[in-house]
Parts: C-alpha cells; structure tokens; sequence
C-alpha cells in the first residue's frame, strides 16, 4: 500500500479548540452519510518534505472535521510513459485512490516558479477517461504550495488550471505557505501563525464543499456531448443496410 501513515493523527497542537467546528457540514443535508472521502497529493521527495508536512497537517485536520484522508506515497512512481501501458502498481493505486476520492488536495513546493515534475507526474497519471470511468470528474479540489522565499502563487495557479482542466470543482480558498522552513518545527509540525489558520479554513472549506456537492456529481457532470457519444452515430435510414433490411421486413408482412 502506498496509503502514507499519518503521524500524531489526532493531535492539533497549533489549533484552538475553542474556535474549531469538528463537524463544518453538519447544517447540510447529506443522504450519502459516511466520512468525506479525501485524497492528499504532495509534491517532493526529500526526507524534509515541507508539502508533505502541510499535506499531513491538512490531513489531521481533515479527521478533526470528520473526514476520510489517505495520502498518497509517489517515491516509487514512474514517470508518464517510463512504463510501457502504465502498468506499475504505483500507477494502479494512485488511480484507484482517486476513483475512492470525493475530494482531493494537491500540495507543491513552488521550484523555478512553476510546481514540481513530482507533483506534476502524479496530475498526468490520472486520465481524464479510463475505460469509461473518470478518476477526477466532479471531485472537489483543494490546492496549496510551500515556497522557500517569500509568498508565491505560482503553484496555486497552475494546480488551479490543472484542476479545472482534470473536470474538477476547486473551491475558492486556498494556501500558500513562505519561508516554509520557519513554519515547522524539527518534528515536521507546523507551528501556530496565520499560514496555519489559512490551512485550517482551505480544510474546512473542502469539507463543506464536499458534503455539499457529492451527492449531485453524477447530475452535475452530466454532459450533453458525453450523452450524444455514448449513444454512438446516428443511422442513415437510406444507407444504413440494417435499417434497410428492417423496413422490407415491415414492408413484407403488411
């Protein structure tokens, strides 16, 4: 499995209590019932990961408001087109997890203004079709990035652009964390600071949205061209030779 383990799952140490709402969708109607269903994606692979610790940071706070996360683990995916049919296991989980998913969270570190080859090849895995299933359509998408000066939205946009171009439904907030060198401490956590209460609000907004919007993905994805697709070319009475075989039957019993 390449489900990443969740440190400390349910310890919040930068987050005061008294102002957190462990259930934000709890005033929606939700006839689907179970957890929030949420897919994180990070963008590096040192040992010192600062997308990975704002993508766990966002994962306790996800359980915190009742959510499901499972973060996803890329240090053993090939790149796009290194594996003749995609077939990696790599591959077949992280698609999986994305057809599991309801919501997701991608995270990047902001490297020569643009996110990373890491980030990006896990985005270009996930096929808008596959076999008539679509892993990313009516998801709900929460995007953030970690930068190692001051505060950028590079990332952001591109995860933004790349969202909207994968069919899914970004919500409106979003995280972008500067200097993320000074916002952990050694343990990885993430100290008190406004970039944490903004990461705090992305979750909680995700959640909302999620709850709100899953039970109509079916219907608000439903597309008219997708429709006319699927029914395949229309027939040509006059050319079609089983139409044609059709109508003398009829014309020969009457």
């Amino acid at each position: 499995m390449r489900v990443r383990h969740l440190p400390d799952p349910d310890h919040l140490p930068a987050l005061d209590g008294r102002f957190a709402q462990s259930r934000p969708a709890a005033a929606f109607d939700d006839p689907l019932g179970h957890p929030p269903r949420i897919l994180l994606l990070y963008g590096s692979l040192r040992q010192r990961s600062y997308s990975r610790f704002a993508v766990e940071e966002a994962a306790r706070l996800l359980r915190f408001f009742g959510a499901e996360p499972r973060i996803f683990d890329p240090s053993d995916l090939p790149l796009p087109d290194q594996t003749a049919g995609d077939d990696h296991p790599a591959v077949r989980e992280l698609r999986e997890l994305s057809m599991w998913s309801e919501g997701q969270v991608w995270c990047s570190p902001e490297r020569h203004g643009q996110i990373t080859g890491v980030m990006k090849a896990q985005i270009d895995h996930l096929p808008l079709n596959m076999g008539g299933i679509r892993p990313t359509q009516g998801r709900t998408l929460a995007v953030m990035q970690v930068c190692g000066g001051s505060q950028s939205f590079n990332a952001v946009n591109t995860l933004r652009i790349l969202g909207r171009w994968m069919r899914m439904f970004t919500i409106p907030n979003q995280s972008s964390v500067p200097k993320a060198f000074q916002e952990f401490d050694e343990d990885g956590r993430m100290r008190p600071s406004p970039f944490y209460e903004r990461i705090v609000d992305v979750m909680e907004e995700l959640v909302r949205f999620t709850v709100l919007l899953r039970p109509h993905r079916r219907t608000l994805t439903d597309r008219y061209s997708e429709r006319k697709e699927a029914a395949g070319p229309a027939r040509n009475p006059t050319t079609d030779l089983s139409a044609i075989a059709t109508a003398r039957q009829h014309t020969g019993t009457r």
